[in-house]
């Protein structure tokens, strides 16, 4: 839960509706901010407890944004300041009356003269905050014809924020992490033509192939022309047309000219009028060429995965060949152990063959190797395994280690704890949190032998489990019998995380 939402949860009597009002509201301002060269804040109605004496209506501020374009006008942090009395006229008039309230004088705190308005944020009809924006006018001269734009389109969106058609509704929203003011604006008319377009904006035309002036021009004309991809700019036209209607915002790539840009429409329609759109632009060719890079870099890893994960079912398949025609049984069991081992090594690069991130679904890996020692040690129907609790995804640095730790364990426990033809259960129980991973191989068979020391022992499987353990994991692992007497329990502890290779 969010900052935002947890001071609206506690603070404010806002239903759920509305808090997500605000929040679409919060994930978009940082445009109206950069438009107006003013800090936004959001002030919610409270009840302001005065001891005996009752309490009394205030507005907490329980947002702030600051824009990339001009001054502040607050250098302090405001989110938490609560106002009541007569500093919160201007906002309980917004708020009361369901209009913008704009001081005609500035406001001077300390040496800052700061030009005040208050905006009605509403909802389905119904004022639920008042939206503060807060200008400083220190540095102020005569606007250029960038700035005058600027401030005539955001000075629609906060009408159509008192509307409650500003920030648009949540189904269809796009993410807010599109372009943004600085990038490139261009004000499109009701009938599609460009009135104006900002001196990134028109660079951004360049780079995509758009030569000449492209004032008066059809947004559509000047895309169809350079566009890579001729349902690129009709997609392009189509969300501009919908936006001048009043649709939802979209957001268009357009490659042309060997450049990428992308396009944001949205609908400029203060007090139900019919304005045009805003179309934000960006020009993102150098991300798209380092998403292709990174694309192609993991679809060659996944290709180095997959091509190991073959050789190495090759190599398990030429030593189980091998094992069948070995005549002595230490000779055969050796070829059958080393085997397994290449195989469970084997499901882990298939599992990063299919993988987008360097981490392995384990819980995936455990139950397929269970499956597979299963079969090959001729135990299934005799004795059951399974596994209880949850891996999560681990680290393909630690992945490899910890299922050949798993594969020993496991193989180690059917072997000797269920003589003859007993039967029983090994299971695998993994228990994570807070960075570390706890996994015990238990089963319910004859337990450890009286003697029994695994520092001390010279089989091979507990000789790797211990050394990978150490070395690989930096884990510690435990031998232990039930205090019945019956079954016995390996405990693998390590923590979780990245970390560098032994020797790296």
């Amino acid at each position: 839960m969010s900052a935002l939402t947890e001071m609206l949860a506690a603070r404010t009597s806002l239903t759920d509706a509305q808090v997500d009002h605000v929040q679409r509201l919060v994930a978009e301002w940082q445009l109206l901010s950069d438009l107006a060269f003013a800090d936004l804040l959001v002030w919610a109605p409270v009840s302001v407890v005065l001891g005996e004496a009752g309490s009394v209506p205030g507005f907490l501020c329980v947002a702030q944004c600051r824009p990339t374009t001009g001054p502040t006008a607050h250098l302090h942090d405001q989110v938490g300041v609560l106002l009541r009395g007569e500093r919160c006229t201007p906002l309980r008039t917004a708020f009361v009356e369901g209009r913008i309230f704009r001081e005609v004088e500035p406001d001077w705190d300390g040496d800052l003269p700061i030009r005040r308005e208050a905006i009605p944020v509403r909802m389905a009809g119904e004022v639920i905050a008042v939206l503060g924006k807060d200008a400083n006018l220190a540095s102020i001269r005569t606007p250029s014809q960038l700035e005058l734009v600027y401030l005539q389109s955001a000075a629609d969106l906060a009408a159509m924020v008192a509307d409650g058609t500003f920030p648009a509704p949540a189904a269809g929203l796009e993410e807010s992490s599109g372009p943004r003011v600085g990038d490139g604006v261009v004000r499109i008319e009701p009938d599609g033509t460009i009135i104006y377009a900002s001196p990134n904006a028109l660079s951004a035309f360049s780079r995509l192939g758009v030569s000449g002036n492209v004032l008066s021009e059809p947004i559509a004309a000047l895309t169809s022309t350079v566009a890579d991809d001729p349902f690129d700019a009709s997609d392009l036209a189509t969300a501009v047309a919908a936006a001048i209607d009043g649709g939802q915002p979209a957001s268009i790539e357009v490659e042309g000219g060997g450049a990428t840009v992308l396009f944001r429409a949205l609908p400029l329609r203060p007090r139900g009028e019919t304005l045009g759109a805003l179309l934000l632009m960006q020009d993102v060719t150098e991300l798209r060429r380092r998403d292709r890079q990174i694309l192609s870099k993991d679809a060659t890893i996944r290709e180095i995965h997959h091509r190991v994960k073959n050789n190495l079912q090759t190599v398990a398949a030429l030593l189980r060949l091998q094992a069948r025609r070995v005549q002595a049984p230490e000779a055969r069991l050796a070829l059958e152990e080393s085997m397994r081992r290449v195989s469970s090594i084997a499901l882990v690069h298939e599992t990063l063959s299919v993988s987008v991130d360097e981490e392995v679904d384990f819980d995936e890996v455990v139950d397929r190797l269970l499956v597979m020692l299963s079969d090959v040690m001729g135990s299934a129907g005799r004795i059951r395994v399974g596994r209880a609790g949850t891996f999560g995804d681990i680290p393909a640095e630690v992945a490899t280690a910890l299922v050949l730790v798993l594969t020993e364990l496991v193989q180690n426990a059917i072997e000797h704890a269920f003589p003859g033809d007993t039967g029983g259960l090994v299971e695998i129980i993994a228990e994570r949190g807070r960075g570390q991973l706890t996994v015990t191989i238990r089963d319910d068979g004859v337990g450890l032998p009286a003697d029994f020391a695994s520092e001390t022992s010279d089989r091979l499987g507990l000789q790797i489990v211990r050394t990978l353990v150490s070395a690989e994991l930096a884990g510690s692992v435990d031998f232990r019998s039930h205090e019945d007497g019956t079954g016995a329990a390996a405990v693998v502890s390590m923590a979780l995380g990245h970390r560098p290779r032994v020797g790296g």
